[in-house]
């Protein structure tokens, strides 16, 4: 079985969009393994409404949380506590794209990162990236956290306008391959994720 995990280098940029859109491209299964804030919805309905081909299968959360918060912080509030140990990989003989919950420094625990639990997956990863000021410091130290690590770095994927000179810097600095961009969409529809599934499918097939 092959294992992408789709992280980001902070909190809202695009995460979700970005693992439907790669999940439609490789016709691939989707988990989440961590979900907090259910009231405003999860990210496995997200996925279950943008990819329309028939093999994806989207496996349950190993933790679902009720706040939106930190996962650390949010299990605390239900009495609970995410261990590493007690997250099992779902068992498929598709390609499985692994949606992490912030960035990679979010707690699971008081021991326990997010990069911790990418390490156990032995998953590679797919940084996705949104252009803002700060946004070249906050990529190249997601990737030199993920090189400490050992973590295969599949690659980068853009999400939003294009920014020339500070992903000439990204690359520059982090050597990482650029798999692909994704534009910046009023309203995320499955045609979009399917248009850009399109475009970026030969990219991800080298990866997988």
């Amino acid at each position: 079985m092959s294992k992408v995990f789709v992280t980001g280098i902070g909190t809202g940029i695009g995460k979700t969009i970005v693992s439907a859109i790669i999940t439609e491209a490789l016709k691939a299964d989707y988990w989440k393994p961590v979900q907090t804030g259910l009231h405003e919805g999860t990210d496995s309905q997200t996925i279950r409404k943008l990819v329309t081909n028939s093999v994806t299968k989207i496996h349950p959360e190993a933790f679902s949380l009720i706040m939106p918060a930190s996962p650390h912080a949010a299990a605390k509030a239900e009495n609970a506590t995410i261990h590493i140990k007690d997250i099992k990989t779902p068992l498929t003989n598709n390609i499985l794209v692994i949606e992490g919950a912030g960035g990679l420094m979010v707690p699971l625990n008081e021991k326990e990162l997010m990069i911790d639990f990418i390490m156990e997956t032995k998953a590679s990863v797919i940084l996705v990236v949104k252009q803002y000021l700060g946004s070249i410091n906050h990529t190249l130290l997601s990737i030199d956290a993920l090189k400490q690590k050992g973590i295969e770095i599949a690659g980068i994927i853009y999400n939003g306008e294009l920014n020339k000179s500070s992903e000439e810097a990204i690359e520059a600095f982090s050597r990482c391959k650029v798999l692909g961009r994704i534009g910046q969409e009023a309203n995320f529809s499955s045609a979009h994720v399917l248009k850009y599934a399109q475009e970026i499918r030969p990219s991800l097939m080298k990866i997988v």
